[in-house]
């Protein structure tokens, strides 16, 4: 219970800097390029850490939602699209990338796919998680 503990921020930078030694993941060729939704106007700014930041918090995203597929992931990493005056409407995040990093992250096992359900945690993903965790909780004191 201690990952519902820690503030998300937190939790998803130290676990990005995990993700950095697993050589499974990795950020893809052309990736600085692509943007993070259709109604964005430019790519990420920060494309070192891009990468591994989006995997960590998909990590954490499926901890907490799973089992969770690609279509709701979308929805989670969307946002509002306004081209003209009047009402905003809710659009959907990139789904290739979301993809691809869930796909990355199954090769290093920390997450595996449910058959009809979607993605959950594996064990390995959910120690992970609660190790970094309860390490950030141990720091604070």
């Amino acid at each position: 219970m201690s990952v519902y503990v820690v503030q998300p921020e937190k939790l998803i930078q130290v676990i990005a800097e995990k993700l950095k030694e697993f050589p499974e993941i990795s950020p893809p060729k052309g990736s600085e390029f692509w943007k993070t939704a259709f109604f964005k106007e430019l790519a990420p700014i920060d494309q070192e850490n891009f990468w591994y930041i989006r995997c960590a918090s998909l990590l954490r995203k499926v901890k907490k939602f799973g089992p969770i597929g690609v279509n709701k992931l979308r929805k989670f990493y969307g946002g509002r699209n306004r081209k003209a005056k009047g009402l905003n409407h809710s659009a959907r995040g990139s789904g290739k990338i979301i993809r691809v990093a869930l796909q990355q992250l199954e090769n290093a096992n920390l997450i595996k796919m449910n058959e009809k359900q979607g993605r959950i945690l594996s064990s390995e993903g959910t120690s992970l998680l609660e190790r970094t965790a309860s390490g950030i909780l141990r720091s604070k004191d």
